[in-house]
């Protein structure tokens, strides 16, 4: 009797520890990252710049082009918003080659060429924050709720506006 008493005060006790473990291994990923261009550049291959934008800082291999087996093209939301696949930021670029040209490269262009393929340094009216892509089930369905709700802007945090 003492025995299953001792057992099931132990569980009690490390129940609470067990969740926070959960939790604190859930607080790390990518984040759901909502954007809007100025055209439609969405089967264009993004890179970053740098903030002063004379130079790339960041760009895919060719073969980066499917993560996983996956198309990393940007998820296409209501009212022309889209949900990043590649890891943009606010300093996003697109070169003039699209996802399917660029993917059948051997290898990438020097980074001057691909500076020199760029179409457009300032392509972005918007970007939002919406926290960890883990904490969305249905990522799409949520994000275009919150678009139409016009809530986008309240529940995820400004990147630029």
């Amino acid at each position: 009797m003492t025995r299953i008493f001792t057992i099931c005060i132990l569980t009690l006790l490390t129940a609470p520890c067990l969740s926070c473990i959960g939790q604190m291994a859930g607080t790390v990923g990518p984040h759901l990252i909502v954007y809007k261009t100025k055209g439609n550049y969405n089967n264009l291959v993004p890179v970053l710049l740098s903030n002063d934008k004379k130079s790339i800082i960041s760009y895919p291999a060719p073969g980066d082009i499917r993560a996983g087996g996956k198309s990393t093209l940007p998820t296409r939301l209501k009212k022309g918003y889209l949900i990043d696949n590649r890891g943009i930021n606010e300093n996003v670029a697109f070169l003039n080659i699209t996802y399917a040209e660029y993917g059948k490269l051997t290898e990438a262009p020097t980074v001057d060429k691909l500076y020199g393929m760029i179409k457009d340094k300032d392509p972005l009216v918007s970007m939002c924050d919406c926290g960890l892509k883990d904490s969305f089930r249905k990522p799409k369905s949520k994000v275009n709720s919150m678009i139409c709700w016009r809530r986008l802007f309240r529940k995820c945090t400004a990147i630029k506006r």
